[in-house]
Parts: C-alpha cells; structure tokens; sequence
C-alpha cells in the first residue's frame, strides 16, 4: 500500500467516525496512532518505523511544510474532500528525544452546522446567550479548555445573528478554523503585516455590527478587545479559564481597569462538553456506537451576567472571590440527576478539574 492510500485511509476513517484529532506518536520501535473521540483518546495499531516516517513526511509535505527539518515543530494546513465531505486539515509536529517527530492532525469538518438548541443540555442557556445577541456594544467572553467547544458556540451565535437579527459580524482570527459564508473572516498574518492592532483598525472602518475577537492571550490582545467594545461594537472572544469569573481575573492580570471591565464586559460563559449516558446500550458504549443520530456529547454553559458579574468585578478588585451556588459543576449535577451524565463521567471531570475523586 502506497504511503497516500494509507494517509487517505486513516483521514478517511477519522473524518467517518467523527475524530477530532489523530496522533501519531513514536516509540523506540514502532509508531501508536491514537484518535481522540468524543473526548477519550483511544489506540490504534502500531505501525513500523519506516511507514510511520513516510507518513509523517507525506503529511507534512501536504500541509506545505519543509519535510527536511526535523529538529523544530512545524505547523501547517490544508483542505480536502472525504467521504463526500469538504474538510479541513491542521497539522502540527513536534521533535521528541527519541530523534522523530510526534504528528497531530485536527480534523475541521467545514460544512457542519451546528445549532445551539440542539448540542446544549439545557435549553434555558441557549435562550440567555440568544438575547445577548441583540445587544448593540459591550464584550461577551467565552471560556473553557482546548477542544471544549467555544469557538463553535461563537460561530454559532454568529450564524443566529445572520440569519435572525442580521448583523454583520467580521472575525479576526489566527487561524481561521472554519470557512463560513455568513460572515467576513480575516485570519492573522504577522508577516503580511495583519496583527491583531492592525487587523482591528482595519475592521473598524469595515462598518461591523458584531466581531470575533480569536482569543485573548496576551496584555495587548485585551486592550484591543476593550478598546473594540468601547467603539460601539460587539464583541465575542474567548480565553482559557477554568470558570467564569476567572476570565475577570485574567483581565486584571493584564492591566485592564476595573471600570473598563465593568463598562464593556456584559456577560462571560464557561463551558465544557460532556458524554451523554447512550439510551440504546447498557454499560458501556463502544467507540463505534452510532446511537441512531442520538448525540454522544452535549455542551453545559455556566452563564455569569448582570449583578453578579458586577459583583465579581468588584471582589476581584479586593482580591476576593464570590462565593456561587450556580457554578459549572451545579450544572453537571443537575444532568446527572435528570439521568443526562453518568456519575462516572461526573468523577472524570472533576479529576480533571481539581485532582480528586468525588465519594
């Protein structure tokens, strides 16, 4: 088998069993290629040294890499079809000290749609997010880990907003994760001079309603993100906080004001996604279970708006933190108690999230 044929095989399969990402990591002998779906990463066969090389090689030099260098991480893209469905493909290497390099390929489905009311357990926060869309200005701020959804949850706000309330939404982002004809889409090109100051100032005279703001990760990112909120716009962007009034927190550390904080934040989200206990199996389900279009995970927002994001804004700036009934985890319990989420899956996120086993 030709090292394409295998390359396709592997996408092929991922992409038809709902795979978000494929690692292919190496061993001393060999090389695992692991899959990581519906949250849980799980392995396939080992392949020999020489194959995994190759393929590795194939991919990179698909994702317009320089096959040659090995000893820096490179990252790369690009788009295909498979099974009938136009994807797309980041792919990201990383040297290891067994002299190979480690492979990621997340996988971007670019025709999904998803809608809010049908990937949210409770359809209360859906509601909450949809009538923040039709405010005018301010700054909404959705938080969470990597791969627990935020950037779908703002793509898909961003279509309600098209298709009900029509705004015109312009996004900045670096990378563009997935092409979508309802908005404008600008992806960061530091070396064709389009940061994020630069990107914005152009944005601003582009007559925006609304506008995505990637994430924030630096001092700088955040005053761009206030200044853009305080111009009459709205804004959406993310962080990565492990709850909701973390978010205020992040943007004290950065040097954001108080009354800034105050005058443009009107809402902050955390959100994870969740296993749903699978109504067709007992025990549990294989990987391959198909559950007759029966979602396998579903997202739970924690919400914070009004007097209580005020009130958090003002206890961080004492250095204290407010004291919730509603949180994050309240929410997981109340799936588990509507018969939505296992305990076990409840045990594994709080694992996670504090390093302790709940009795």
């Amino acid at each position: 088998m030709t090292v394409k044929r295998t390359a396709d095989e592997l996408i092929s399969q991922a992409a038809r069993l709902g795979v978000t990402d494929v690692h292919i990591i190496p061993r001393r002998k060999d090389y695992l290629v692991k899959f990581r779906l519906h949250g849980h990463l799980i392995p396939r066969k080992p392949i020999s040294s020489t194959a995994g090389e190759r393929l590795i090689s194939h991919l990179k030099f698909m994702a317009s890499m320089d096959i040659s260098e090995k000893r820096k991480p490179q990252s790369g893209a690009w788009q295909t079809h498979s099974n009938g469905k136009q994807i797309s493909l980041r792919i990201s290497t990383l040297p290891t000290a067994l002299s190979k390099e480690s492979l990621v390929i997340r996988i971007i489905p670019q025709q999904q749609s998803f809608s809010l009311d049908k990937i949210s357990l409770f359809p209360k926060s859906v509601q909450q997010l949809y009538s923040m869309m039709s405010l005018s200005h301010g700054m909404i701020i959705f938080t969470g880990p990597t791969g627990s959804g935020k950037t779908t949850t703002i793509y898909a706000l961003a279509e309600y907003s098209f298709k009900k309330v029509a705004r015109n939404m312009i996004t900045l982002e670096d990378p563009v994760e997935k092409q979508n004809d309802s908005f404008l889409q600008v992806q960061i090109n530091e070396k064709a001079g389009i940061t994020y100051h630069t990107g914005l100032k152009a944005i601003l005279r582009h007559d925006p309603d609304m506008i995505f703001i990637g994430e924030i990760r630096d001092a700088e990112t955040a005053r761009i993100a206030i200044r853009a909120a305080m111009t009459g716009h709205l804004v959406l962007t993310s962080m990565h906080t492990r709850n909701a009034e973390g978010a205020v927190y992040r943007l004290l550390e950065f040097g954001v004001k108080p009354l800034e904080i105050d005058q443009t934040v009107i809402g902050v989200t955390a959100q994870r996604l969740v296993s749903l206990s699978c109504p067709f199996c007992r025990g549990v389900c294989s990987e391959f279970c198909r559950r007759d279009g029966f979602p396998k995970r579903a997202v739970v927002f924690d919400l914070v708006r009004g007097q209580l994001l005020r009130q958090i804004i003002q206890t961080a700036q004492k250095g204290e933190r407010v004291s919730r009934a509603k949180t994050l985890e309240s929410m997981i319990r109340k799936g588990i108690a509507l018969g939505y989420i296992s305990q076990e899956e409840y045990n594994r996120w709080i694992v996670e999230e504090k390093g302790e086993v709940d009795p």
